[in-house]
């Protein structure tokens, strides 16, 4: 298998894609462990599992990204040498700090569960999804350098892989442990995601063992120079990596301790542990990843766009960088318009038919407007990194989780989850509105307004033929699941008719002149 350099529009779809299926299948695991554990064991989850982020930062130090970017640099200048030794300082890095950090984490494991978990009954989930952190962190270096080479077939065929052999073992092991108590079920969802995990880096290693079996393989000689290069390489990798090392270690802590300060601002507020364990599942298991189902559009663009960028960049191609961000932005308008309309509109009974938790849905409702924001969010960071501005990123995060933690206290402790909810979208709002600016004072920022004027109405079309075609639906005493669906297909079909009339989704020209907003 050859890596052969993909084009920037045919990398984005492959992406797209294989997102499509990923995160469907990711759904399904979602509807599995809701069905399996309720609220009050997916609660188990998400208090066990904001802990690993952080020892992966810790462990990865933004090498992924680094990768990315100095691959695509050096495949720019046919520089392979220095490709390899991109790959061998990474993964000695990351191996090395994997092992370390995995051994202390199970070594210190009571004591963490006694500072960080919330519910100390998520600590055998805890325990068991602790060895995946060696897995990713490998797998991260390998991804970055796919990336790095604009070849993405390899990532979209890992991911396929690791979610089919997650849903396979949950499926088999949860109903397994499940009689032993939710705790010993929460714990097997845990070590499903790490056989996982496992898969997958099994199928990249092996892709890339398989690329790169005709290279002739040269022994490595311990010279002043050879040396010399590879401290060099360290520190480039470094100069990027540790920016987003801090940037992940912030956010890390905070997703670490976000349960514990959730639930103690719900007990301020009134509410006991155990319910509020089960409101948190309700948040961040059953509503927040229908919020991020549709994302898989601009996430997968987001992953095409940094080496994409970076490449641009490093061959002073400003109208092409341009190019690319309209792109981005177009795609992250066109899809959020109809899927924050969707998930606003039909909230409740999304996640009745779902989850069969009506509840959810009110928490749904609140988020979803301003969620729409997040399609764009993740393309502006994209841009940024793509330019080489780390530390602005970095910056960025940090300003809005300490804003974010602290209104979730405020306003949990005084309005209840609701509150909490709110406090996750005004997140949203700021780090999107920071990165706006950056790149805008960095290269400039164009857009079209027509666009927006396309976009809105095929929204308000949308929103009419769905409704109507709702109530048909029901009158004709097919079910509340073919009548949900049902209306949201015919509301989706008139969506992307209105686009096609209007021409919006055929990319317009950029202004050659663009100067920075300063």
């Amino acid at each position: 298998m050859e890596l052969k350099k993909q084009s920037f529009m045919r990398g984005t779809f492959i992406l797209t894609v294989s997102s499509f299926f990923t995160k469907g299948l990711g759904f399904v695991n979602g509807i599995l462990l809701a069905r399996f554990l309720g609220a009050e064991g997916v609660g188990l989850l998400m208090i066990a599992h904001p802990l690993l982020p952080l020892f992966i930062t810790m462990t990865e130090l933004g090498l992924p990204v680094a990768i990315s970017k100095l691959v695509s640099e050096a495949e720019a200048r046919q520089d392979e040498a220095r490709i390899k030794r991109i790959l061998a300082v990474s993964l000695t890095v990351t191996g090395s700090l994997s092992i370390v950090l995995t051994t202390v984490a199970l070594l210190g494991s009571k004591w963490i569960a006694s500072i960080v978990l919330a519910d100390q009954r998520a600590y055998l989930a805890m325990v068991a999804i602790t060895p995946i952190i060696p897995i990713i962190a490998i797998s991260a270096v390998l991804k970055g350098y796919f990336r790095g080479r604009q070849n993405m077939n390899p990532l979209a065929l890992s991911d396929i892989l690791e979610n089919l052999a997650q849903i396979v073992v949950i499926f088999g092991v949860v109903k397994l442990l499940l009689p032993y108590g939710i705790a010993y079920a929460a714990a097997g969802a845990m070590g499903a995601s790490v056989i996982g995990e496992g898969v997958g880096l099994i199928y990249l290693f092996s892709v890339f063992k398989w690329a790169n079996r005709e290279k002739v393989k040269e022994k490595p000689q311990l010279t002043p120079k050879t040396l010399l290069k590879g401290d060099s390489t360290l520190r480039d990798l470094l100069r990027i990596g540790l920016p987003m090392t801090g940037s992940g270690f912030i956010h890390s802590i905070y997703h670490a301790f976000l349960p514990l300060v959730i639930t103690k601002s719900l007990v301020l507020f009134g509410v006991g542990v155990e319910m509020a364990t089960k409101q948190f599942g309700l948040l961040a298991g059953y509503a927040i990843p229908l919020l991020f189902l549709p994302s898989f559009f601009t996430q997968s663009l987001s992953t095409a766009l940094i080496p994409a960028i970076s490449e641009a960049s490093a061959n002073n191609n400003s109208q092409l960088v341009h190019s690319r961000m309209d792109m981005a932005m177009r795609t992250g308008l066109l899809v959020g318009v109809p899927c924050t309309i969707i998930l606003y509109l039909w909230a409740v009974p999304l996640t009745t038919v779902i989850y069969h938790a009506p509840e959810a849905g009110v928490l749904l409702k609140l988020l979803a407007p301003l969620f729409f924001l997040y399609y764009f969010e993740a393309p502006l960071k994209a841009i940024l990194l793509g330019l080489g501005k780390a530390s602005t990123v970095m910056w960025n995060h940090i300003m809005t989780n300490i804003f974010e933690v602290s209104l979730i206290f405020v306003l949990g402790s005084n309005i209840g989850i609701q509150g909490v909810a709110m406090a996750f979208g005004l997140g949203i709002l700021l780090l999107t509105v920071l990165n706006f600016f950056a790149v805008a004072g960095t290269i400039g920022f164009y857009l079209d307004f027509r666009i927006l004027l396309k976009a809105g109405t095929g929204g308000i079309v949308m929103t009419v033929t769905s409704l109507a075609a709702h109530r048909f639906l029901i009158r004709m005493d097919l079910g509340q699941t073919v009548a949900l669906f049902g209306a949201l297909l015919v509301s989706l079909l008139a969506y992307f008719a209105v686009l096609q009339l209007t021409r919006a989704l055929r990319s317009g020209p950029i202004t050659p002149t663009i100067t920075p907003v300063s």
